[in-house]
């Protein structure tokens, strides 16, 4: 194989990993349910 070739199969291949990597953190986020927003109590301490 030449050279062209060979970089051609490795960076598809992290391209899938990272794609699959995303996809599974995207999930494992997902399963934790509902989003809430910080009490207000808590945010007394910010001055916008």
């Amino acid at each position: 194989m030449n050279r062209s070739k060979v970089v051609a199969i490795v960076t598809g291949a992290l391209s899938l990993l990272l794609a699959i990597g995303y996809l599974l953190l995207v999930q494992l986020l997902d399963f934790r349910g509902e989003m809430l927003p910080a009490p207000i109590g808590l945010m007394s301490g910010f001055h916008f």
